[in-house]
């Protein structure tokens, strides 16, 4: 597949012109139009639009430009992703390395679907510079494959290199759900994760001191309401690109934690709102609940005004 996701194309036999949005297989790719209307076509059928160039398009420095830098002034730290949204489409994420230091660094991207492996990237990326390495499709997150980042660092100075990255993310709709922060180098809104994160150092003395105090702050724990929703709507923003294990796992961390705090301040009983559905959570909030020591038991809750979609817990 000649084409990648974020090229500006032009249909062979028709007056229309777009954004590579997806690459469907070896030979079919959807092309986005001004409408905003995707539209699967033969990658024989469209042809690049010469002289066009993304706005996220980068150019690395050589590797022979690197600038002598004294040793106070030299950054050790500071590798990246950055991700951000295509300029002219916006249904496309690219995937940019951010270095930040004053090393050239040697890396490179492999993907990992299933155990089949593909190499995305390799490169030099020059100090305090980025380059593009990867984009997909937004909407189809919950497919991406698993990334597998390496980095070598490089300098002419006399100064020891840190020890080489290799970082393996898969990513999940959480990791996009926060709010947009601009990313160095690009100057655009996006997303920004770090691959040197600055190494823990343990202080021994202070752990020492730290087991003989006195906690100071008390944990206050609230009192929840007598009636807990657990649709996955009323508890997350972006439940949309949300798997259907990641949903079970929210839903029940928010039904333990609202138990908890039921019992902590000695409520007589609670209900949680779990809707009838296939009676996954139904069956799973009722096995947890059948084997907790401080549930005295539990029915279905007004029938009337819920159906089977909530239960009713009495506590001890």
């Amino acid at each position: 597949m000649k084409y990648k996701l974020g090229d500006f194309v032009r249909f062979v036999d028709e007056k229309m012109e777009g954004f590579v949005t997806r690459i469907i297989d070896e030979q079919m790719i959807g092309v986005t139009g001004e409408d905003d209307f995707e539209i699967p076509v033969l990658a024989s059928k469209v042809t690049y639009i010469h002289g066009y160039h993304p706005a996220e398009a980068t150019k690395s420095t050589s590797t022979a430009d690197e600038k002598p830098v004294t040793p106070g002034e030299f950054v050790q730290k500071g590798v990246y992703i950055g991700v951000v949204t295509d300029a002219r489409a916006s249904s496309v994420v690219h995937f940019h390395l951010i270095n930040e230091t004053s090393f050239q660094l040697l890396a490179t991207l492999t993907t990992d679907k299933q155990q089949t492996f593909k190499g995305e990237f390799a490169g030099v990326i020059a100090p305090k510079s980025t380059e593009n390495m990867y984009s997909a499709q937004l909407a189809d997150l919950q497919v991406w494959p698993k990334f597998i980042f390496s980095v070598l660092f490089s300098t002419k100075q006399n100064i020891e290199p840190p020890a080489p990255l290799a970082v393996h993310e898969k990513f999940k709709a959480k990791d996009f759900s926060t709010t947009k922060k601009n990313i160095p180098l690009l100057n655009q809104p996006g997303w920004l994760i770090r691959l040197d994160e600055p190494e823990l150092v343990i202080d021994a003395q202070k752990l020492k001191e730290s087991f003989f105090e006195t906690p100071t702050e008390k944990i206050v724990i609230e009192k929840p309401v007598s009636e807990v929703d657990l649709h996955i709507e009323k508890l997350r923003d972006d439940y949309q690109f949300l798997s259907s294990s990641e949903i079970m796992e929210i839903q029940l961390a928010h039904f333990h934690k609202a138990l908890d705090a039921a019992i902590v301040h000695q409520l007589p009983d609670i209900t949680f709102i779990h809707g009838a559905g296939n009676g996954t959570l139904r069956n799973e909030l009722h096995k947890q609940l059948g084997r907790h020591k401080k549930v005295q038991t539990f029915m279905d809750a007004r029938k009337e005004k819920f159906g089977y979609g909530a239960t009713k817990v009495l506590l001890k």
